[in-house]
C-alpha cells in the first residue's frame, strides 16, 4: 500500500536512504549520491511538512519512499524539455528510493505507476523527474516504462558537486 507519509515512518525513511548510502560506499550500487549530504533525514522531514512524501508498506514494514509534488528544481530550467507547458501541468517524482534489501521486487514500478497515476489525479498530464547520469539502472528502469531523457544538466545538485543530472520526462496519454 502506497500512502502519505506519517511522523513515525520517518526512521524507517532515513533507514532506506542509509542502506542506499552503504551499498553506494560498498560499490554495490552507483546513484551518485553522498551520506550526510542528500538524500538526509532532513529530506523526508521537509517532505512531511510540505506533506508530499509517501511511503509503500508492506506487511506493517515501509520499503520504499519517494517526494511527489509540482516542485521543479532550478536545474530544470536549464534543459531542453521537449514539452513546454505550464507548471502547473506538470507533476515531478524526487527522490524514488527502494530498500536494498527487497529490491527486484516491483516496488520501484509500484511506486512510479501511483505516481502516474496521482499526476492524473491532480490534472498533470506531464511528468517530469531526473536521476545522475551514472545510475545506469535508474536510467534503463525509466527507459522501460516510457520516459524520455531530453537533456542532461552539468550542475552542484543538492549539495553534490559535479553532478550531470539526467532530465526525464513522460506525457500521459
Amino acid at each position: 500500500m502506497i500512502r502519505l507519509a506519517q511522523p513515525e515512518d520517518i526512521d524507517a525513511v532515513e533507514d532506506i536512504y542509509n542502506l542506499i548510502h552503504d551499498e553506494e560506499e560498498n560499490g554495490n550500487m552507483q546513484i551518485g549520491w553522498l551520506r550526510n549530504v542528500y538524500p538526509v533525514r532532513n529530506t523526508a522531514l521537509d517532505a512531511l511538512k510540505r506533506r508530499d512524501l509517501f511511503v509503500e508498506e508492506v506487511s506493517g514494514n515501509i520499503v520504499a519512499s519517494a517526494i511527489i509534488n509540482q516542485l521543479q528544481v532550478p536545474e530544470y530550467a536549464d534543459c531542453k524539455w521537449e514539452n513546454q507547458v505550464p507548471d502547473e501541468n506538470i507533476m515531478v517524482l524526487h527522490t524514488l528510493t527502494v530498500s536494498p534489501k527487497i529490491k527486484g521486487n516491483g516496488y520501484g514500478k509500484a511506486f512510479v505507476e501511483f505516481y502516474e497515476n496521482y499526476a492524473r489525479k491532480h490534472g498533470c498530464s506531464y511528468l517530469r523527474m531526473d536521476t545522475q547520469s551514472k545510475n545506469i539502472f535508474a536510467r534503463k528502469f525509466y527507459n522501460k516504462l516510457g520516459y524520455s531523457e531530453p537533456g542532461v544538466v552539468y550542475c552542484v545538485f543538492n549539495g553534490i558537486p559535479n553532478v550531470e543530472l539526467v532530465c526525464l520526462e513522460k506525457k500521459l496519454p
